[in-house]
C-alpha cells in the first residue's frame, strides 16, 4: 500500500494559522499594533478603510527593520522575541510566537514599508499570496503595514463578516484595549478619513477618561495593593457609573486579558452595594511574575492562567472592598422590618366593650326569701357579634379565560397585598396567586412598545438631555436609530460621539434616567445581531420596558395593584415575560396546608 500522508505546502499550513490567528479585520489591528509597541514605538498610527475590508494601515516611529529582518518577518514561527522554549516563561514583549505576519500575507494584499535609525534608505516589500516585490525605498524611520483586500483568496472567510458597523465596533474595543494600557504612547484612529480618536501621552486615569467621557473621571476609585504575589493597582467605578454594560478591564504585564475568575472577585466586592441588573466598570492592571502565568494558552492570548489563583483572588477581593470603604462606597445597615407583610390598614370599626357584669354583694342563695339575682347588662351583645361586612372588595377586570382564577370560597377576597414592596398576594380558587410586580409591568410595557412601533408615539422633552458616548456605542446607536425612532425616541447627533435626546416614547412615565436607557439599549443591540431587524425590535422594546418598568422597591397602593393586574391580564402572554421568567405562581392549598403538619 502506498504512503499517504504527506506535508502541506507553506501557502496551505499559513492559511490554516490565519484561521486561528486572524479571525476578523480586528484582529489584523490587534496583531499589527502589538508588533509596534514592541518596536518602541512612541507614536502608533491606525487608518482603516471600510471597517477594515478594505484596507488596514499602522504606521508607528518604532525601530524599524533591517532588510534582512523585514523579508524575514513574514516566514512562519520567525521571531526576534524568542531563541528557546524556557523564554516562553519570561515575556516582556506583545508578542512572541511568529505567526501574524505569515498569517495575515496568506489571506491579504500585504505592503511594507520600513527604515531603522542608523539607514539612509528604507526597505519596501509587497506580498500577494507570495512575495511580488522586493526594493529600497526613501521613507521615514519606523515601520508602515498596509493590508489590503483582507480575506480575498478565501471568499468564505469574507462572506461571513459581519456588517461595516460592527466590525468597526470591534476594531475600536481592541483599539481600547491596547491604548488603556499603554497610556504613555501616542495613539490615533481614523476610519474612512474621519479621526475617531487622538490620544496623546498621559497617565492611566486620564487615559480612560478620553476613551469613555469626561464624566468618568470623577466616577473612579483607585485601588492598590502591593504583595509579594502581585502588584495590583487600577480603578474601579462608583455606584454612579454601574449599568448592564459598564467597561471591564483587565491587564497583566501590560497585556488586555479575560478572566471570569477575577471577574467574580470583583463583584464579591461590590455584593449588596449594586442592584442585581448592575456591573460595576473597573480598569485592573496586575503586575506578576512572567514565570508564574502562562500566557501560550490560546492563539489570542487573552486567556492566561495564573499560579497563584486563589490567593489572587483574596487579594483582588479585600483591594476593593478597601478602597470601597475608604471612600465610603458601602451597604448601610438595614434592619428587615419589610418582611413584614404590607396588609391593608382598614379604618377601625367601633368595637363595644368588652361585657362587664355587676354583682349584688347582699344575695344570699342560700336565703330563700332573697329575690334579688346576679344581673348582666346586655346591651351591646348584639353589637358585639356584628359581622363587619363594610371592607370593599376590588375586582380584577380580566379577560374571562381566566377569571375562575378568581373564584373564591369566601366573601373576604381579591384584596391585594404587596410584601416587600415587590411582590402581590391575592386569595384564588385554588390557593394563593404571587405576581412579581416588575416583570408585571415589564411585559405590560412590552407588548404596549410592539404595538406601538408603526405609530412613533413619542413625548418631547422641555430640556433636552445631552449625552456622550465612545466610539464604539457611537457606531451601534448610528445604526440602530431607526429602531430607536420606531419606539418613540427622537435623537440628534450632535458630532464627537455626542447626542441630544429630544424626545422619548410617550409610555415612559417613571422618570428614568434617560441616558441610562439609551446606554442599555446600546448594550442590548450590542449583544443581538443587529442584521435581524424584527428580532432585534423585539430585544430593544423589551430592553426598554425593564428599563422604564416599576422597580421592585416602589410601594403601590390598592389602586395602582388592581390596574397593574388589570392591565396584565390583558396582555397576550401574562404568564411569562419576552426573556422566559415567570410571572405568575400559585401556591395551591395542598402546599399551604403541608407548611402547618406538625
Amino acid at each position: 500500500m502506498s504512503d499517504i500522508i504527506h506535508l502541506l505546502p507553506d501557502s496551505i499550513a499559513n492559511q490554516i494559522a490565519a484561521g486561528e490567528v486572524i479571525q476578523r479585520p480586528a484582529s489584523v489591528v490587534k496583531e499589527l499594533m502589538e508588533n509596534s509597541i514592541d518596536a518602541g514605538a512612541t507614536k502608533i498610527q491606525v487608518f482603516v478603510k471600510d471597517a477594515g475590508r478594505t484596507s488596514i494601515q499602522v504606521v508607528d516611529n518604532g525601530k524599524g527593520m533591517s532588510p534582512t529582518d523585514a523579508r524575514l518577518s513574514f516566514e512562519r514561527h520567525a521571531t526576534s522575541k524568542i531563541t528557546n522554549a524556557k523564554d516562553l516563561f519570561s515575556l516582556q514583549t506583545m508578542g512572541f510566537r511568529g505567526e501574524a505576519l505569515a498569517s495575515i500575507a496568506s489571506v491579504a494584499q500585504v505592503e511594507l514599508k520600513t527604515r531603522q535609525k542608523d539607514d539612509e534608505i528604507g526597505t519596501f516589500i509587497a506580498i500577494d499570496g507570495l512575495l511580488t516585490n522586493q526594493e529600497t525605498i526613501s521613507c521615514p524611520i519606523g515601520t508602515s503595514f498596509t493590508v489590503n483586500n483582507l480575506f480575498f483568496n478565501i471568499p468564505a472567510r469574507r462572506k461571513f463578516l459581519k456588517s461595516n458597523t460592527t466590525e468597526l465596533r470591534h476594531i475600536i474595543e481592541t483599539f481600547q484595549r491596547i491604548v488603556l494600557t499603554y497610556p504613555d504612547i501616542h495613539f490615533s484612529l481614523t476610519h474612512n478619513n474621519n479621526d475617531i480618536y487622538q490620544l496623546p501621552p498621559t497617565n492611566k486615569r486620564q487615559r480612560i477618561t478620553q476613551i469613555f467621557g469626561k464624566k468618568t473621571y470623577h466616577q473612579l476609585l483607585s485601588i492598590e495593593a502591593k504583595t509579594s504575589i502581585v502588584n495590583i493597582s487600577g480603578f474601579v467605578g462608583n455606584i454612579d457609573s454601574a449599568s448592564k454594560a459598564a467597561p471591564q478591564f483587565f491587564f497583566v504585564n501590560g497585556r488586555y486579558m479575560r478572566h471570569p475568575y477575577f471577574h467574580k472577585a470583583v463583584m464579591e466586592a461590590y455584593t449588596r452595594i449594586l442592584k442585581p441588573e448592575q456591573t460595576p466598570s473597573y480598569f485592573i492592571y496586575f503586575d506578576v511574575d512572567p514565570a508564574t502565568i502562562d500566557i501560550n494558552v490560546h492563539p489570542t492570548k487573552t486567556e492566561i492562567k495564573f499560579q497563584d489563583e486563589r490567593e489572587i483572588w483574596q487579594i483582588l477581593t479585600v483591594c476593593i472592598k478597601e478602597s470601597l470603604g475608604k471612600f465610603n462606597i458601602v451597604p448601610s445597615i438595614d434592619f428587615d422590618t419589610e418582611g413584614m407583610i404590607d396588609f391593608p390598614i382598614e379604618k377601625p370599626i367601633n368595637i363595644p366593650n368588652s361585657i362587664s357584669p355587676t354583682y349584688d354583694r347582699e344575695y344570699n342563695p342560700f336565703n330563700t326569701n332573697s329575690t334579688k339575682k346576679t344581673t348582666t347588662s346586655i346591651s351591646n351583645w348584639d353589637a358585639f357579634y356584628k359581622k363587619q361586612n363594610d371592607i370593599k372588595i376590588s375586582e380584577p377586570d380580566i379577560n374571562q379565560e381566566n377569571k375562575e382564577l378568581f373564584e373564591t370560597k369566601d366573601t373576604l377576597t381579591n384584596q391585594y397585598f404587596q410584601y416587600k414592596d415587590k411582590y402581590i398576594f391575592t386569595a384564588v380558587k385554588s390557593g394563593m396567586m404571587i405576581i412579581n410586580q416588575q416583570r408585571a409591568h415589564t411585559q405590560i410595557l412590552f407588548e404596549k412598545f410592539l404595538n406601538n412601533q408603526q405609530e412613533n408615539l413619542s413625548q418631547q422633552l422641555l430640556f433636552p438631555e445631552k449625552i456622550e458616548l465612545d466610539a464604539s456605542e457611537s457606531t451601534i446607536l448610528n445604526e440602530i436609530e431607526p429602531q430607536l425612532k420606531q419606539l418613540g425616541f427622537d435623537i440628534s447627533d450632535l458630532g464627537q460621539c455626542t447626542y441630544s435626546i429630544c424626545g422619548i416614547p410617550a409610555s415612559i412615565t417613571n422618570g428614568n434616567n434617560v441616558q441610562q436607557t439609551i446606554k442599555e439599549l446600546i448594550a442590548c443591540a450590542k449583544e443581538h445581531d443587529t442584521k435581524v431587524l424584527s428580532h432585534l425590535n423585539n430585544e430593544l422594546a423589551f430592553s426598554l420596558a425593564k428599563s422604564a418598568a416599576i422597580p421592585n422597591t416602589k410601594s403601590l397602593n390598592q389602586e395602582e395593584i388592581t390596574d397593574l393586574i388589570d392591565k396584565l391580564f390583558q396582555c397576550k402572554n401574562h404568564q411569562f415575560t419576552y426573556d422566559g421568567k415567570p410571572i405568575i405562581t400559585i401556591l395551591d392549598d395542598f402546599e399551604l396546608d403541608k407548611k402547618f403538619i406538625s
